[in-house]
């Protein structure tokens, strides 16, 4: 069995690069352009911002990359013997990253944020490198799922317009399954590639009334005919080849006969045109008569996962009748709603356990969004606490600063051996600053409640002001303990096991 000297051998190549010498390839990297001409002469890359020409050899190139054997094929010598490249879309950073990996085989990701990871593969897969393209794409969802899940649109669009990052694609796709309206409601869904979308409605599991993707595939055909009459009564028949040609590769995976008789009519009819002759006959067939035996292909109802049918499904922290209570609080009704009297949908906009437990995350998702419901279950003890802000928090223009909110509350809910919840709204006196904007923080109740930091390890807390409070306590007296900094003021530290935020907003019933 052979012994291999791998590290010296990859010492040595990088000294090699470092060194430049007897190289016969200048590779410009940055931008290139000035007044609409490139400048293909090395030695001039280096006086604009942003550029840079890297030393390399030939014969390296052309042996780790077949992009770069191709390139260097079709590169013509200029008078000093040497060949040219540019890549006038890579940055500095990205490529050192590279050509490190070209001659040494290594590459340092630590000190690496996830952004330049994710670039770092796009790349790597268009410079041929499917071996490093391979480790970054798993490495990502080893080791940054919570930055792939924040920025999950973005990853979701790339990866499919790449048919070799299999790997992600299926991240992507089991995540969508689960929470399918990260990507329908997203404002991108429109632009989606039709691989991906297809790819996603063809899932079993994927968690969405069968309605509903219908009509989410329906807007999405539409908006790539932007000039098909707004009303489908006044679609011609032209109109009707063009969008079901553009469906045609999404329209196999609709299932017809898992929906009702009166979605069938109220939203499948109006587009029956686009639909096979046969599979239309099939499904009035089957309004009329259950049991009448029909050619079209009948799929199973998708598997829709129980406790995602559930009312109380909508949240990991709190329950269906949390959410009444807190409803009740919201619009200061003397008694409590009951759970079927809920006038209020909670949407959820961010999740800790999937997007994260920083104040980046917050601030990305949560920004200006108003009627805004915070829950939190604390570490240690499962308390549930949480605050209503109807103003929402916007970026700090300063450092740091304060809204105006007559309404806002905070809460500690009824759970495990809590008997009672406990509502704290803001005083009078303090409605003038009673929500806090801070970059470096959550959601925070100015004297109330604040989650800064990493809100899972212990940089959130209460607060309570003995003199001029700005909310009662909301939990346990033995709990808070005398801040150092003012000895009328109370405190109590946590770190949060689970959070969650949801915009409120009245059903339509």
């Amino acid at each position: 069995m052979a012994t291999k000297f791998y590290e010296e051998l990859s010492n040595n190549y990088l000294e090699l690069l470092n060194d430049g010498v007897e190289f016969n390839v200048a590779i410009n990297i940055g931008e290139l352009l000035n007044d609409g001409e490139e400048f293909n002469v090395a030695i001039n890359i280096g006086e604009f911002p942003n550029t840079k020409t890297f030393r390399a050899h030939s014969l390296i190139l052309k042996h780790r990359s077949l992009y770069f054997r191709n390139k260097l094929e079709n590169t013509v010598k200029d008078e000093n013997n040497i060949k040219t490249i540019n890549l006038n879309h890579i940055s500095i950073q990205q490529f050192e990253n590279i050509i490190k990996y070209i001659y040494g085989g290594v590459i340092l990701l630590e000190k690496l944020d996830a952004s330049l990871i994710f670039e770092l593969m796009l790349i790597a897969h268009e410079l041929l490198f499917e071996e490093l393209t391979k480790y970054l794409e798993s490495y990502l969802i080893e080791t940054k799922a919570s930055w792939l899940r924040l920025y999950f649109i973005r990853i979701y669009e790339k990866s499919f317009q790449n048919h070799k990052l299999l790997e992600l694609q299926n991240w992507c796709n089991n995540n969508a399954a689960k929470y399918p309206l990260k990507v329908f409601d997203s404002e991108n869904f429109t632009s989606l590639q039709e691989n991906a979308l297809v790819s996603l409605i063809k899932r079993d599991d994927l968690q969405m009334e069968e309605v509903k993707i219908w009509n989410y595939v329906i807007k999405w055909g539409i908006a790539q005919n932007p000039s098909l009459p707004s009303k489908t009564s006044n679609w011609s028949q032209e109109n009707n080849l063009t969008i079901k040609t553009t469906l045609k590769n999404c329209l196999p995976y609709i299932r017809y006969f898992q929906m009702s008789d009166s979605e069938i009519v109220k939203y499948i009819q109006p587009y029956k045109e686009i639909l096979e002759k046969n599979l239309w006959e099939d499904i009035l067939n089957r309004l009329n008569n259950p049991n009448q035996i029909i050619s079209s292909t009948i799929f199973p109802p998708r598997a829709i996962l129980k406790q995602n049918l559930s009312p109380s499904a909508f949240s990991t922290v709190i329950n269906e009748e949390h959410a009444a209570e807190i409803a009740s609080w919201v619009d200061k009704k003397a008694n409590i709603y009951s759970v079927r009297n809920n006038p209020y949908e909670f949407k959820l906009l961010i999740r800790g356990s999937i997007d994260g437990f920083t104040s980046k995350t917050f601030w990305k998702l949560c920004d200006e969004q108003t009627n805004v419901v915070v829950v939190m279950k604390v570490k240690g003890t499962n308390e549930i606490l949480g605050g209503y802000n109807p103003v929402g928090w916007t970026k700090a223009t300063r450092k740091r600063y304060h809204l105006i909110c007559d309404d806002s509350f905070i809460f500690s809910l009824k759970n495990g051996n809590k008997k009672r919840s406990i509502i704290s709204r803001v005083t009078d006196r303090e409605k003038n600053r009673s929500i806090y904007c801070a970059l470096d923080s959550g959601p925070c109740f100015r004297g109330g409640l604040f989650m800064r930091g990493s809100f899972d390890k212990n940089q959130c807390y209460c607060l309570y002001n003995s003199k001029n409070p700005f909310y009662e306590r909301i939990r346990d007296t033995s709990l808070y303990t005398v801040d150092p900094d003012l000895n009328h003021r109370y405190i109590s530290k946590f770190s949060v096991k689970e959070y969650e935020v949801f915009q409120i907003f009245k059903k339509n019933l």
